[in-house]
């Protein structure tokens, strides 16, 4: 990979990552625009690494609160319960993802599929955020509420769906506000990416893929980087614009990819 190529993937990948708007079908229309081959397994591992370290960072007190009533007595039993819920209900996606992760891969990863699902969960969620009521809030996230999200982010399985969009999808529909559901979907993909960061690694030293560490490091950087600016700034846009926006650009994105598949 050019050092160009690097830096343009690894903000694309932290700035979609936790938008409702597909991170694979940025990926795959950034390769056909510019002519650029598949990235490769390292720059993945890389990019998963940066982006679990985001998240990580920019929740750390939340998940503080969920780890300090295992060890302490006044802890705070509501966030115990939520940690409990996020363990539970990543359960099914990394299940799922290891047992269908080479059949997404050869059968899956195709532009016009990418292209139709991202515009199909697009309209999905415009119907979610327009349709359900949005009073409950992050405390109200019980136990089945989040095994239901979780459920629903086995689907992010297939490309274009985007792992955050079909989660806030479903938290919209169970009556979450977007903020909170947005905040459970971010929080819940902290043991996903992280098992599929470790899965990564374990293919990169089963292949022994070589590394080039200057590449490993500033994708690892650049993709954390971007993903903590857009979490912030995410969180912020929702007060303010909702998610009809990310509808309208996920729409025009799906358009975009079918015009370079056909």
């Amino acid at each position: 990979m050019t050092l160009v190529q690097i830096i343009v993937l690894s903000l694309i990948q932290g700035l979609t990552e936790f938008l409702p708007v597909s991170s694979s079908a940025h990926l795959i229309l950034g390769s056909k625009v510019f002519g650029w081959p598949d990235q490769g397994l390292v720059f993945d591992v890389a990019t998963h690494l940066g982006t679990l370290l985001a998240v990580l960072v920019y929740f750390r007190n939340d998940l503080r609160g969920m780890l300090t009533p295992w060890f302490r007595a006044d802890g705070d039993e509501t966030a115990r319960k939520l940690g409990m819920t996020l363990l539970v209900a990543s359960i099914p996606a990394i299940i799922f993802g290891g047992l269908l992760h080479t059949l997404v891969e050869s059968a899956l990863r195709d532009a016009r599929v990418i292209a139709y699902s991202t515009i199909g969960f697009g309209l999905l969620l415009w119907w979610a955020d327009a349709r359900f009521d949005r009073s409950k809030h992050m405390p109200d996230m019980g136990m089945k509420a989040g095994i239901i999200i979780g459920f629903a982010q086995v689907l992010a399985l297939v490309p274009g769906t985007s792992r955050s969009g079909i989660t806030i999808t479903m938290g919209r529909m169970l009556g979450f506000s977007a903020d909170s559901a947005a905040r459970f979907s971010f929080l819940l993909a902290i043991p996903v990416i992280a098992a599929a960061g470790g899965f990564g690694v374990l293919r990169m030293l089963w292949h022994q893929a070589p590394i080039d560490w200057f590449q490993f490091g500033l994708a690892v950087v650049l993709s954390a980087v971007a993903g903590w600016l857009c979490i912030a700034a995410f969180l912020a846009l929702l007060q303010r614009v909702g998610l009809v926006p990310f509808v309208i650009y996920r729409l025009a994105l799906g358009v975009a990819l079918l015009w370079f598949a056909f």
